[in-house]
């Protein structure tokens, strides 16, 4: 028996790729699943309920139960619709699974306002109302499994995506605070940076690199973090093509001065605070 048995996840973004995928392996180990998806274009334009219909019935027909739902999660009204139809169809949330996402690349001299805002809306905005209409459930049942999409983008950058790789880097500043107020009532966290060929990336590497990421390596590491089995919080892991990693940040031994330092003081030990060398896990020094 799975831990996933009978448990309800929903999952934005769900009517195709990854989003597909998550759904498929979820509902697979006995989960309920609420498919989301707007049904829209790569840049968020358009929309439909075919997508996320045909994902369900892909569920019902392989012997799983699932529902659609059509919300636009970067409206908090969509976002509490969501997890509202989990709550009227199934009795129960137990999952999220904020996988929904949009492209407007651009370089940053060409990034229009209104393109940042889009980006941001369906990533940043759509994980922080996607997780606030769940966390008074899993608050209150002490339990609850959290898992975002972040991306290498966000981890690392890439040319011409500064409004996504600043909305997947946002949602790992999200989920890092996520999995310390949730850890008292038995709240999970995690980001997952997939690696994977969907529409999201088919023009964004070359197709000899995409025919090594199948996004069904990336599936089992997601529908285990949200398997009560699970326990991993706070942690962000890069996946694809068979590989899964955990990233984190690092600290550097650095320099401490014993006196407010001069601009000088500070370009003498440049390297010192710039080296690595025996780098430990990071930490907030304030908390």
């Amino acid at each position: 028996m799975s831990g996933l048995d009978g448990r309800v996840i929903v999952i934005t973004g769900a009517g195709g790729g990854l989003g597909r995928e998550y759904a498929l392996s979820c509902a697979g180990e006995g989960a309920r699943i609420v498919v989301n998806d707007l049904g829209g274009n790569r840049d968020g334009t358009g929309g439909g309920s075919a997508m996320a219909d045909e994902v369900v019935a892909e569920i019902r027909d392989r012997g799983g139960d699932a529902v659609a739902n059509y919300d636009d999660i970067s409206d908090v009204s969509g976002a509490l619709a969501l997890v509202g139809t989990a709550i009227d169809k199934f009795g129960q949330i137990d999952g999220a699974i904020h996988n929904a996402g949009i492209l407007r690349d651009s370089s940053f001299a060409k990034l229009s306002p209104q393109d940042w805002d889009a980006v941001m809306k369906v990533h940043l905005y759509g994980g922080f109302n996607v997780t606030s209409a769940a966390w008074p459930h899993f608050r209150e049942q002490k339990h609850g499994r959290i898992v975002v999409a972040t991306s290498t983008s966000g981890l690392y950058g890439n040319f011409g995506q500064a409004n996504y790789g600043a909305a997947k880097a946002g949602l790992v500043g999200l989920i890092n605070t996520l999995a310390i107020e949730g850890a008292k009532s038995g709240i999970t966290a995690n980001a997952v940076a997939p690696l994977a060929a969907t529409r999201m990336t088919a023009d964004v590497a070359p197709r000899e690199v995409l025919d090594r990421l199948p996004p069904e390596f990336v599936a089992p590491v997601v529908t285990h973090l949200v398997n009560p089995i699970c326990t991993e919080t706070g942690s962000v892991f890069v996946v694809g093509g068979g590989l899964v990693q955990r990233v984190a940040l690092f600290q550097g031994t650095g320099t401490t001065f014993t006196e407010p330092p001069t601009p000088a003081d500070v370009a003498e030990r440049w390297t010192q605070i710039c080296d690595l060398t025996g780098a430990t896990p990071g930490s907030n020094p304030l908390a």
